[in-house]
């Protein structure tokens, strides 16, 4: 297999060895209820100042990653308008979820967080999902959960993953813990995601990937990874 086939990423606990043509980046929940002043996260009382890092080194990688041919995946999490999703007290979302809970107690806000069709729900506008990259719509905190990723993954022929987004601790390491599952190979991008509490939640997401689900790298190494295999060219 020719040299600039295949991406090499430094990372723990080693180094990856991966064809360009099956990777795809997973850009986990990248939108205005979880990133931006007034949106959900924020309503709710989270920290969100380490959001705008994030974005910022995904808005970095995302013409990098595309124009080495990797396919880029957005997930946008949120509920249809009649929240037939959610359900009731019959599904555990509707007891869980920090949205579903805040807009029972404050109906002024009802069908205003990450709902279709709201500002809240709203991918960035730094990180606008392009014509070729796929958006999934999902409605609980993991990315298979209930979507069709698995299958559009599969089409094509993907089998490695790039994590960015946010919550590390919550949708992001969801998502990942289910991709190993069902037996991708999962690298999580460590300064390209934040975590919903305090910063020992992301550290023992940190843990648990690289000890038990994965891989952990940085958007440094996989910059430089893909230099390298440019230069090979």
């Amino acid at each position: 297999m020719p040299s600039t086939d295949v991406l090499k990423i430094d990372a723990r606990p080693g180094a990856v060895e991966w064809r360009l043509s099956e990777i795809a980046l997973i850009v986990v929940d990248m939108q205005n209820g979880f990133c931006s002043a007034g949106g959900y996260l924020d309503k709710v009382g989270y920290d969100i100042s380490g959001a705008r890092p994030v974005i910022e080194a995904t808005a970095r990688l995302l013409p990098l990653v595309r124009t080495a041919g990797m396919k880029v995946v957005f997930l946008q999490s949120g509920f249809d308008p009649g929240y037939k999703v959610v359900a009731g007290p019959s599904a555990p979302v509707w007891h869980k979820s920090e949205a579903i809970l805040l807009m029972r107690s404050r109906p002024e806000l009802h069908g205003t967080l990450i709902t279709e069709g709201t500002w809240d729900y709203r991918i960035v506008d730094e990180l606008r999902p392009q014509d070729d990259d796929i958006v999934v719509q999902k409605s609980r905190y993991g990315g298979f959960s209930g979507t069709n990723l698995d299958q559009v993954l599969r089409a094509h022929r993907i089998r490695n993953l790039l994590f960015t987004g946010i919550a590390t601790n919550v949708c992001v390491e969801t998502t990942l813990r289910e991709a190993y599952g069902l037996e991708y190979f999962p690298l999580l991008l460590e300064d390209a995601t934040n975590q919903a509490g305090p910063p020992e939640l992301k550290q023992a997401t940190l843990f648990n990937v690289e000890r038990y689900f994965g891989w952990v790298s940085d958007t440094s190494a996989l910059t430089r990874a893909i230099s390298g295999s440019r230069e090979a060219a």
